[in-house]
């Protein structure tokens, strides 16, 4: 009789297993989405798109656009929404990136300071789960911000105080918006933000 009862916890152990396995594996895999499909009043400039970088070179193909993970995308679109009611606004430097850019952008800077290693783990760019930006007033002009995008010296950390008060207070609220729908940032970049345990998604 006991042998019975194991033999049944066992089955259906092992039918729960595979059930919740079933599930699991038909979960949808977050796609990459356009985000002016999602949101067109939030602004676009690919940096890498242009010249205008700190590798100052063309990365990205005529016509690349900005994609990110739907689940990023929607986070964004709520933060644009936010910053609206204060006459405010995203414009976004850089979403997606291809593993084909990143191994371009590792051979013209091989240093991991900068670039991520696409033969290691990668960047969280190349999985559509993170995304580069800043604020706009209701112009379109960008806001004082401490740095200019991918500078990287100790003024561009999140924490830094050598930036004036106000550039502070842009930087802030910038990260209060971000955290306030969900998303996590850099200690070393205040542009940079991505979807939490970002790690988790493959690279596209």
């Amino acid at each position: 009789m006991n042998m019975a009862r194991k033999f049944m916890g066992l089955l259906l152990m092992v039918t729960l297993i595979l059930t919740a396995g079933l599930v699991w594996a038909e979960q949808p895999k977050p796609k990459l989405v356009n985000i002016t499909e999602v949101n067109p009043r939030i602004l676009i400039d690919l940096r890498y798109a242009t010249t205008n970088n700190f590798l100052k070179q063309k990365v990205y193909p005529n016509g690349f656009q900005c994609l990110l993970l739907e689940p990023l995308a929607q986070k964004l679109n709520q933060a644009q929404l936010l910053l609206e009611k204060d006459g405010l606004g995203l414009k976004i430097f850089d979403g997606y990136r291809p593993l084909e850019v990143q191994k371009k952008m590792w051979k013209i800077v091989p240093d991991e300071r900068y670039v991520a290693n696409p033969y290691g783990s990668g960047s969280n760019h190349n999985r559509g789960a993170a995304v580069d930006l800043t604020l706009v007033d209701k112009d379109g002009n960008e806001l004082e911000m401490p740095t200019g995008f991918d500078d990287f010296t100790e003024r561009a950390s999140k924490y830094s105080m050598e930036p004036t008060p106000q550039q502070r207070a842009n930087r802030m609220l910038l990260r209060q918006v971000m955290e306030q729908v969900g998303l996590e940032g850099l200690s070393t970049e205040w542009w940079h933000f991505q979807l939490p345990n970002a790690e988790k998604y493959p690279i596209q």
